[in-house]
């Protein structure tokens, strides 16, 4: 049997979870737009719609908050875990809208790397909010936050190398811009895996 860490109001690791399930359908659609990249695919649409759900669910935890008296963890912890979790989605569907307006012509092997450090990233999240209010998931949790600081710094190396790359003979310079913008929004999506995984930390020690 699991026992719970936090006081009773579970609404919020509903949305939080919801979250979480916005960001992996998120990253899971932008990998399978880079491994068959089209201008005219109908994931764009997609994206934009999953986006604006979670828009909606961060205004709802958002509206909670200042309706709730007592909350499982503090308040001001709640807002940031909320608002990096809507980073996520929204990193990742600004990203697809700028590669269609810079009508980005192919993908390529470094993007879809680093789309799969940040899968395995959001994948690790959710499953460390699945556990998050269980007191007996606590070391569990705390492993969850150490992969993604490991994926963190992973993403870090691909982009390296993936910006290395893009100098290697004589490139056309707008396309060096295009993808180096590209791998750099691609490695901030992971660096937020990184802040809510430090988020979640800071909200064990302080139930410790």
């Amino acid at each position: 049997m699991s026992f719970s860490l936090m006081p009773k109001e579970e609404k919020f690791f509903e949305f939080f979870e919801a979250q979480a399930d916005y960001n992996c359908r998120t990253v899971k659609l932008f990998k399978e737009l880079v491994n068959s990249w089209s201008l005219e695919s109908p994931i764009f649409d997609k994206l934009r719609e999953i986006e604006h759900e979670a828009d909606i669910t961060t205004h709802e935890i958002f509206d909670k908050l200042n309706r709730t008296f007592i909350t499982p963890f503090d308040r001001e912890d709640i807002h940031r875990l909320a608002s990096e979790m809507d980073d996520v989605t929204d990193i990742i569907q600004s990203l697809s809208n700028r590669m269609r307006l810079y009508k980005i012509r192919h993908s390529s092997p470094n993007l879809a790397q680093m789309v799969d450090i940040l899968e395995q990233a959001v994948d690790t999240i959710s499953k460390a909010l699945r556990d998050l209010p269980l007191k007996d998931k606590t070391r569990r949790v705390l492993d969850y936050c150490i992969e993604i600081n490991r994926l963190e710094n992973t993403g870090d190396h691909s982009r390296d190398v993936a910006l290395s790359q893009l100098f290697e003979g004589t490139p056309d310079p707008i396309e060096v811009l295009k993808w180096k913008e590209v791998y750099e929004v691609i490695e901030t999506g992971i660096d937020k895996c990184e802040d809510i995984a430090n988020t979640i930390e800071t909200i064990l020690v302080k139930q410790a």
